[in-house]
């Protein structure tokens, strides 16, 4: 079961940096997740209803769902979509595998859960990479402002989805159901991004052709309602830590598809510093066995 939920959460979540791209246009930003969002969540909460499996929760949980839906499905993906102006998708989801260590620094801070001792050398090799990554843009005459900002978006996103992942393991270590606080934190985000809208003046008006709602309709149902519910179940069945090294793998497949749809250049720091990023996540997860002890093998 491991397995399945982990090709799902690679193979989707691997496409779905190029739909954002898609989303790109003259609708707002704030528009498109509140539309997102609104549309998964109604489709997870019919779900759960018709089937009875919405489970109540306190107020207190309530709240927290709150903080799991400003963090994951509304500021992550804030700051995402605005990125996608500035850098191209595939290497927003380099930057976005970074994940790997936030959640390791934020397992400490919120649940003492011990540095991995290979967490430094990994730290730097991550590091060296996004500089390399992007070194012949930082070597160039002029610094474009606009890649600091794609790259500072990017690493807030990050970062937001990460405290995100702390949420989730807090309700899935309070025994609740992973199903019904990922529906209550994507109404809540939903709802953020709707009256950030409203508050920004924003139309709501969106793009009647197929580009704009095909991909609507992929991020929707594919990146958010199938793709949270695998990686959040992961999170529950092998640990936050664990389940972020899926962050490792569809990179490949989203630089990938940038290069095929967005002419992505791939220069020679490029390919280094997607090795290094690459390598220093697997450096932050390695033991023997873990693979086969903690992620592919059967849940019992």
């Amino acid at each position: 079961m491991n397995a399945l939920l982990y090709l799902l959460v690679v193979l989707i979540w691997g496409t779905t940096w190029i739909a954002i791209v898609m989303q790109q246009g003259t609708v707002a930003v704030t528009a498109s997740i509140f539309y997102r969002f609104a549309l998964a969540a109604s489709v997870m909460m019919i779900a759960l209803i018709v089937s009875r499996r919405l489970s109540r929760i306190s107020f207190r949980d309530h709240l927290f769902c709150l903080a799991q839906g400003f963090c994951v499905f509304a500021f992550n993906f804030y700051c995402f979509y605005h990125a996608a102006a500035y850098v191209s998708s595939g290497i927003e989801s380099v930057i976005f595998s970074m994940a790997v260590l936030f959640n390791a620094i934020n397992g400490l801070i919120f649940f003492r859960q011990k540095l991995h001792p290979n967490f430094i050398p990994a730290s730097i090799l991550g590091l060296s990479g996004i500089v390399a990554l992007f070194w012949h843009d930082l070597m160039a005459a002029e610094i474009a402002p606009e890649l600091l900002q794609g790259i500072g978006l990017s690493l807030l996103g990050t970062y937001g989805f990460s405290l995100g992942n702390m949420i989730s393991s807090r309700h899935q270590r309070r025994g609740l159901d992973i199903f019904s606080t990922n529906a209550y934190a994507m109404s809540y985000g939903a709802a953020i991004m709707g009256i950030l809208t409203l508050v920004q003046g924003a139309s709501f008006t969106i793009e009647l052709n197929s580009r704009y709602l095909g991909s609507l309709f992929y991020l929707a149902i594919f990146g958010s309602v199938i793709a949270f519910a695998a990686y959040f179940s992961l999170v529950g069945r092998i640990g936050a830590n664990q389940a972020a090294y899926s962050t490792l793998l569809f990179p490949l497949l989203a630089l990938t598809i940038s290069t095929v749809y967005e002419d992505y250049i791939w220069h020679s720091n490029a390919i280094f510093g997607l090795v290094l990023i690459l390598l220093g996540n697997l450096v932050m997860f390695y033991r023997p066995g873990v693979f086969k002890g903690r992620v592919f093998s059967r849940q019992r």
